[in-house]
């Protein structure tokens, strides 16, 4: 067993070709053996190790050679040492690589400058791909300080996380580059790139760069600025400085993620952060933000203070996740984010922690944390969710102490789940140990059945999951609860359930009472009081209850209707009170229930439910218009857009007809505005047929911006009757890069007219998809199997526990996407 070393400094000498892919490498690592130690295992993966050497204390001494023994099944080298080691040693290893480009490690992007192909190369390390770059110890917990150097092609410019120290005169067309030595931090964070990077530092916060390729500096304004906005929120927030001289947003054209955090160099997917006039939609600029803000927070929650371990990985992605949306909505409350943040994380969140295959947040035991498929609506959607639901109890003053509490105290260090409850409970003086023990070290989350007898409620907790479950768990939870009273006056009452069962006395003259206003509380209710659920109703119906609330409601019901207890028939019932309705977050999440509900069931419910679909599409398209306009609200927009891409997949005609006249008009070199560009194309897809085909390959054979082209190869997915989906099915796979490569089969599992061909499509590709980045492959395993394995289940359900066999790695996506399979598939069979 190795004795413990702790690591202290790096030094990484990378020297890359850019021609052969390949590079050299020196590692420096100065470390410290609290007692004696003969070997040293370090973390090391597809890396030919040259030479080991241990340098003296005495530098007057020569180094010494040393033994070393490569495991690549476990991705580790041991370098033995001449005699045992006690105390501060130095140890250097030369080592060569390739550059690689499976989008981790240190991998390469095929790019055009100037109209001729040309290569970049930049690093993606988390969780555990440091060591694809150099030998280390990759574990987030052994922090140490990381000095970058690199010897570059003279032409060529090379970024690390900290600014540039030294750059040496050209030698033979090339120079080297040194950088100064990172904050103490986790090799996760290390980055280095090279390319023929522009650097673009912002005129207000000159920490703020952009780097890009050549050509698009004003598409890095929009991001800078906001860069900038965030950082000083950051800083006024958490109340440290940025630790930091410059904070780089890099423009990666090939990433699998959406961005990384990198400590003073972020990368992003290109559409994440330049932005285009003309062709970027408003959604897309809130996006831009949101995840500019999002990796920013990093910078304290994962970067200043990292986790312990990666179970507890969920200390950086809620908190990234929920001031990702908080610091946009300081800066642009009229966007109205947090109804995004709703609609987009706590719904998607419900919807995932509804299943048996689910896990706590924080993940328990020696449990393999990865963010993937099935984690990441629990660490990051989730996890955020009960940040909300936190923040609500204990107050916005209390949490943002109990934060910078926790910030300052483990700075530079590494932190467990209890040491920021302890923190935050210090600073509020409440039970938030155990109240977030609850939530954050279980799985799931309650249903709260509530029932009224006389002025009394009787308020019941049980775990909701669409299939049944005998489980006995109970949370913490807040509650809260608005009377309503007859002169239209009402009065809001607050409790903190902590066993399966309480009362609550309403006020005198209560007509009606609704649970979860705000819809804080991650849970959800239902009412076990007919003449009270009618009154909600009537107040949804009149606007009487704030949009959030509108919401909730309409969310809840499906949940039970998905879960056998409400038919479909009796939400629809509920649906025709949303008719006319003006809000973004209730209509928008209406109307995916009923996508959703319309891609699972069949006959006569099935036509009903486009019915109603329609009827809500076609009156909220007259109030406010199939055209957009430039003075409108950004969720009018991103509304809009939502109900045509619907409307034109379940054969809304007179969305069709407006949106094919503009897919024409496109097609013959017309602009489309960018906040519908997305449903032109569907509409293209759906009813264009070959000719659509081919105008939409030209425009992504021809396209230089990646948000253009992420939204046409979506609409791939799109195309009916299945001959030219089939067709442009083969194109995806012949002809997209691995990137975007997921986006247009997700879609493909979503369209109505295929679904029930899609299956034996995915069993007799699966040689190519498996081919595809592990991380975009489980997308599209967990799109095809819920909808398109609902043709013959039993026959989905052997086929994947045989892929699951082979390839483990897919078990935790497979079992989610099979649960959700039986769970559409008892849907399908109580609605017939």
């Amino acid at each position: 067993m190795q004795k413990r070393v702790i690591p202290k400094r790096y030094h990484i000498a990378i020297t890359p070709d850019l021609n052969d892919f390949t590079f050299a490498g020196q590692m420096i690592l100065n470390a410290h053996a609290p007692e004696p130690a003969e070997a040293i295992r370090l973390d090391s993966l597809e890396l030919d190790i040259r030479q080991c050497r241990l340098k003296p204390e005495d530098k007057t001494h020569p180094e010494e050679e040393c033994r070393f023994t490569v495991n690549p099944a476990d991705s580790n080298l041991t370098v033995h040492f001449p005699g045992p080691i006690t105390g501060d040693f130095e140890l250097v290893i030369d080592y060569t690589g390739k550059i690689n480009d499976l989008m981790a490690g240190f991998y390469r992007s095929s790019i055009q400058v100037a109209g001729a192909p040309d290569h970049m190369a930049v690093t993606q390390f988390q969780e555990s791909d440091a060591r694809r770059a150099f030998p280390c110890f990759d574990h987030l917990a052994q922090k140490a300080v990381f000095t970058v150097e690199m010897v570059i092609d003279d032409h060529l410019t090379a970024i690390s996380n900290a600014d540039i120290q030294t750059i040496s005169a050209p030698e033979n067309g090339r120079r080297r580059v040194i950088f100064y030595p990172t904050p103490k931090m986790s090799t996760y964070l290390v980055f280095f790139g090279v390319g023929p990077f522009e650097i673009h530092r912002d005129e207000t916060d000159h920490r703020v760069r952009a780097v890009c390729l050549p050509g698009a500096a004003d598409q890095t304004r929009f991001g800078r600025e906001f860069g900038c906005k965030a950082l000083a929120y950051g800083e006024d927030y958490f109340d440290i400085a940025y630790p930091l001289t410059k904070l780089d947003l890099i423009a990666v054209p090939d990433f699998a993620f959406g961005a990384m955090e990198n400590w003073g160099a972020i990368t992003f997917r290109e559409n994440l952060l330049l932005n285009v006039p003309g062709v970027t939609s408003r959604e897309a600029r809130s996006r831009i933000c949101e995840i500019i803000a999002h990796e920013i927070t990093h910078q304290w929650f994962g970067n200043l203070v990292t986790p312990e371990d990666w179970k507890y990985l969920w200390l950086n992605e809620s908190f990234a996740t929920y001031f990702g949306y908080g610091m946009v909505d300081h800066y642009y409350p009229e966007w109205r984010i947090w109804h995004a943040f709703v609609r987009n994380q706590t719904e998607a969140a419900l919807a995932r922690d509804a299943l048996h295959e689910t896990f706590a947040i924080e993940m328990p035991g020696d449990a393999v944390v990865a963010i993937n498929t099935s984690t990441a609506p629990i660490i990051y959607s989730k996890g955020g969710s009960i940040l909300r639901q936190l923040e609500a109890w204990i107050g916005p003053e209390r949490f943002k102490s109990g934060l910078r509490r926790y910030l300052k105290e483990f700075a530079y260090d590494c932190a467990a789940s209890h040491h920021l409850w302890e923190s935050l409970a210090e600073a509020s003086e409440m039970p938030v140990t155990e109240l977030m023990r609850s939530w954050v070290t279980q799985p799931g989350f309650p249903l709260i059945t509530v029932r009224r007898n006389g002025n009394r409620l009787t308020l019941r907790q049980r775990r909701f999951t669409c299939l049944p479950n005998d489980s006995d768990q109970t949370w913490m939870v807040p509650l809260s609860v608005t009377a309503y009273a007859s002169d239209g006056s009402h009065e809001t009452l607050t409790v903190l359930l902590q066993a399966p069962r309480t009362d609550i006395d309403l006020p005198s003259g209560t007509r009606a009472y609704h649970l979860n206003p705000g819809h804080t509380g991650f849970y959800h209710v239902q009412y076990a009081d007919a003449e009270n659920l009618s009154c909600l109703a009537d107040r949804v119906k009149k606007r009487q209850l704030p949009s959030l609330d509108r919401w909730g409601l309409q969310n809840d019901l499906f949940a039970l209707v998905k879960s056998g207890e409400l038919t479909m028939d009796a939400f629809l019932d509920w649906a025709e009170h949303y008719r006319g309705e003006p809000s973004y977050l209730p209509l928008s999440s209406l109307d995916s229930h009923l996508f959703e509900a319309y891609l699972v069931l069949q006959g006569d419910i099935r036509n009903r439910i486009g019915r109603t679909a329609m009827a809500l599409m076609d009156t909220t398209l007259d109030a406010i218009g199939f055209e957009p306009a430039e003075d409108e609200s950004q969720t009018t927009a991103m509304l809009r857009d939502q109900l045509l891409v619907h409307g034109s997949l379940i054969g809304n005609q007179n969305i069709l007809a407006f949106l094919t006249d503009r897919f024409h008009a496109f097609a013959k070199g017309d602009p489309v505005p960018p906040d519908i560009f997305r449903s032109v194309m569907t509409a293209g897809a759906v009813v264009g047929g070959q000719d659509a085909l081919d105008t939409m390959i030209r425009r992504l054979a021809s396209s230089k911006v990646e948000h253009e082209r992420t939204t046409l190869a979506t609409a791939l997915g799109a195309f009916s009757p299945w001959t030219d989906l089939e067709g442009a099915l083969d194109y995806v796979l012949d002809n997209l890069p691995d990137r975007i490569r997921f986006m247009p089969l997700v879609a493909a599992a979503g369209n109505p007219t295929a679904t029930h061909r899609l299956w034996a499509w995915f069993e007799d590709h699966l040689s190519r998809l498996e081919k595809m980045h592990p991380l975009l492959f489980e997308r599209v395993v967990a799109a095809f199997v819920p909808v398109p394995g609902l043709t013959e289940p039993p026959r989905t359900r052997s086929f994947c526990e045989q892929l699951a066999r082979r390839q483990p790695r897919l078990k935790n996506v497979i079992d989610l996407s099979l649960e959700h399979l039986e769970v559409n598939h008892r849907f399908r069979l109580r609605e017939q």
